[in-house]
């Protein structure tokens, strides 16, 4: 027996990532799309299909997602919210979804740790899947694993993140959650070797508890990149990881929608769900 489609809404529909989401969900066999949601009122009413350039979906633009959730909670199936939207309002739309018994995948960044942390706990007490995602690319995660296992034998390292210059939060999610996992090791990074003074506040970029720094890069051209750059007397050792195209993260997305509603808390990051 057929197993039944996922019904998934898409929050933040028309923006970058979540036009490419809308097209690998109408592509997939085992879902179905079933809401758009986007605040731009210029869209309201019209097809996303049509909209995004993919061909007639039959699922109009939707400016409000309290409207949304509540119809796909309705669904037999267990149903999905896809957010990419803001990190202004991501938090309130993870906490909703739940409340509506529909499970979160989300990519948007900028939560800060006291959110996920309640965030963890809303989703323990409502024994409800919530998937958590800075990074859906399966090359991050193989960068990140390989950071970790460097980290283990060098003790001066730094990150840089590039992304184009529409992207609202530094540093980025990705490059926050591979410095916690070189942090998991328990160790000191980057001993000083003399005083330094910045000669203009943020010249040595931010740095984590545990002494890793981070630099964020803006510019129009990029996408997404990140750089992990270990240094030991005598060698350097790079790892970076580029995007040249958003379809990089789709088979990341898809795996989370299929594995959200398996769970029964919340995870953060691809690599728990690999």
């Amino acid at each position: 027996m057929a197993q039944a489609a996922i019904p998934v809404i898409v929050n933040g529909a028309l923006g970058k990532m979540g036009r490419e989401t809308v097209k690998a969900i109408a592509q997939s066999d085992d879902m179905v799309l079933l809401g758009a949601i986007s605040r731009n009122p210029q869209y309201a009413g019209q097809d996303v299909g049509e909209i995004i350039g993919c061909g007639e979906l039959e699922v109009p633009v939707m400016p409000d997602l309290q409207s949304m959730l509540a119809f796909v909670a309705q669904e037999q199936q267990p149903g999905v919210m896809v957010d990419f939207t803001h990190p202004s309002v991501v938090y309130d739309n993870i906490r909703s979804a739940i409340a509506y018994g529909v499970r979160p995948v989300v990519g948007t960044t900028g939560l800060s740790a006291e959110q996920l942390n309640e965030l963890a706990e809303f989703a323990d007490k409502s024994s409800m899947g919530c998937a958590i995602i800075p990074n859906f690319s399966i090359g991050m995660v193989l960068l990140q694993q390989a950071a970790m296992q460097a980290s283990q034998y060098f003790d001066h390292v730094e990150i840089i993140e590039l992304h184009h210059n529409q992207k609202a939060d530094a540093p980025s999610g990705t490059a926050i959650q591979t410095a916690q996992l070189l942090s998991e090791f328990g160790k000191p990074y980057n001993p000083p070797s003399v005083k330094e003074t910045e000669k203009m506040p943020g010249a040595r970029g931010s740095v984590t508890e545990d002494g890793i720094r981070i630099h964020s890069i803006r510019l129009p051209g990029l996408i997404a990149h990140q750089e992990v750059i270990f240094g030991a007397p005598g060698q350097i050792y790079t790892l970076r990881h580029d995007t040249s195209d958003r379809a990089c993260y789709m088979p990341g997305v898809l795996l989370s929608i299929h594995k959200v509603i398996q769970l029964k808390s919340l995870v953060y990051g691809l690599e728990k769900l690999l």
